[in-house]
């Protein structure tokens, strides 16, 4: 008979501790609207102490996404496990997670405690967690570099002050598959009470080995995987929930573990967050990379024809990819546009799919051949994650050797049209400022960055700009084929977002 093994998504936490990424309490509901559909079985929703936003965002999970169990991370502190529960005591099934560091180095140089303290605040973090709900997670933080017998100790009083969960991480991503596979079987043994609790584990990616550790980990009995969609997270990232909910469906047989995870869901989970967060996926990123299932040699072109599994492990339809490609251009009419949308799991609202098919007609007009890609992108950028206070009507833009670049824009603020114009030291710099002009709103530019959504000179440009806005940080993306107004909608994006705020 398969076991079960859970999928605990850090997202959403872990993740969005990725340098340059914050989401907004909406964005961050979507989300996990979006990890509920794809049936993770524990959403860690944020850390409530950190910051207003971030306990905001936690509470309106918990109180509105319902079907997985919605946890909490808090230090091994009174206010921290006080402030997880506060947030989410209105969850159908809630989870306070809480950690403290036990190696040596970490206990000496950050934390300044002796082991006694230590293990006194883990078994007291336990208790308070206790008193406020039956689930509670507990992380020896940096346990792979932790000496052993300590470990046992601070696990075995975890347990006896009432964790349901014993979480075992690879906090800076030091560990090999084998030795990690072992520190989970000796801990088994060794602690006899693991046998009655959920066992999980958390790896870093910092020499690249998250996964094989996870699955090391699965198979020496863990239970629990915890990881982040697209790999996100501290420096070099977390385990890939995609990754290893297709490695554990695909070697079902091998493994013989089974997940609750929709694999249809991957690809639309893996976009909304790349969307979000302004990461991009890698191309040749296992499963959700734009090559995953691309085929360029010619052997493999004439094998994948005369048979998929020739060179293909996984039915692109199983992670919720269209098998084939549906050409679309500027002759296919709504019907086909929103029939072929829908194929791939997008139902856009009826102004939604105005807006996107406008802009598909547009597209059309500029590509010979209109990929699946484009028209995620399009449908993506569409399904609005906020209301728009300025909406941008017209784009005007001149530039030459030994010319100022100038540019004159028009923006919508409810039925009041606003132009502004301004020179720049480039065109989008013009943009820009007409736009700040136009809004009113001062900004301060952090990054701004480029890539092409498909290949060729008429691909789509995929603008994010991050700016500083009254102190904060916001995120803004914006897409075309025309790079200029693929930066001008980004840096609208960004000023619409911190207005919204």
């Amino acid at each position: 008979m398969e076991e079960k093994v859970y999928i605990f998504d850090t997202t959403l936490r872990d993740g969005e501790q990725s340098p340059g990424i914050s989401l907004n309490a909406r964005e961050k509901l979507e989300i996990a609207e979006q990890l509920a559909r794809l049936g993770v079985d524990i959403i860690e929703a944020g850390f409530p102490v950190t910051s207003p936003g971030d306990f905001e965002a936690v509470k309106t999970i918990a109180e509105k996404v319902k079907g997985p169990t919605i946890a909490a991370l808090a230090r091994a502190v009174d206010l921290d496990i006080d402030r997880a529960w506060e947030a989410i005591k209105n969850a159908e099934k809630p989870r306070i997670h809480t950690f403290i560091m036990t190696s040596d180095i970490q206990i000496g140089l950050q934390l300044k405690k002796t082991k006694d303290e230590v293990l006194e605040m883990a078994a007291r973090a336990v208790r308070r967690a206790k008193g406020y709900t039956n689930d509670v997670e507990f992380s020896p933080m940096d346990a792979t570099r932790s000496d052993f017998d300590f470990l046992c100790k601070v696990i075995e009083a975890a347990i006896e002050s009432g964790a349901t969960v014993i979480n075992i991480p690879d906090t800076v991503g030091y560990a090999l598959p084998n030795e990690f596979g072992k520190l989970i079987r000796d801990l088994k043994s060794a602690v006899k009470s693991l046998n009655n609790v959920i066992l999980s584990v958390h790896c870093h990616n910092d020499l690249g080995m998250a996964v094989a550790n996870s699955v090391s980990a699965i198979e020496n009995g863990a239970n629990q995987i915890e990881c982040a969609v697209n790999g996100l997270g501290e420096r070099a990232g977390n385990t890939s929930l995609e990754e290893i909910a297709m490695i554990l469906d695909t070697r079902r047989r091998t493994l013989n573990k089974t997940t609750g995870i929709v694999t249809e869901e991957i690809i639309k989970t893996s976009r909304l967050v790349s969307s979000l967060t302004g990461y991009f996926v890698q191309f040749n990123k296992a499963i959700v990379g734009a090559n995953a299932f691309a085929h360029s040699s010619g052997i493999h072109q004439d094998g994948v024809l005369k048979g998929r599994t020739t060179f293909e492990i996984i039915d692109p339809r199983k992670i919720g990819l269209t098998e084939s490609k549906l050409i679309l251009g500027k002759t296919s009419g709504r019907h086909a546009f929103k029939t072929h949308l829908e194929s791939m799991g997008y139902s856009l609202k009826e102004e939604e799919f105005d807006r996107a098919f406008e802009r598909f007609k547009d597209l059309a007009d500029k590509k010979a051949e209109i990929t699946d890609e484009d028209l995620i992108a399009i449908a993506t950028d569409e399904v609005r994650t906020i209301k728009e206070a300025y909406i941008l009507e017209y784009i005007k833009t001149s530039s030459g050797t030994n010319k100022t670049p100038k540019a004159k824009i028009r923006l919508k603020k409810d039925d009041k049209l606003i132009e502004e114009e301004a020179r720049g030291d480039g065109q989008v710099d013009a943009v820009c400022k007409a736009i700040s002009m136009a809004t009113g709103v001062e900004t301060k530019l952090l990054s701004y960055n480029v890539s092409s959504i498909t290949g060729g000179l008429d691909a789509q440009g995929d603008v994010t700009i991050q700016l500083e806005i009254e102190g904060n940080k916001v995120l803004g993306r914006g897409v075309s084929t025309d790079i200029i107004e693929a930066s001008a909608r980004a840096y609208l994006n960004a000023i619409n977002k911190a207005i919204e705020k």
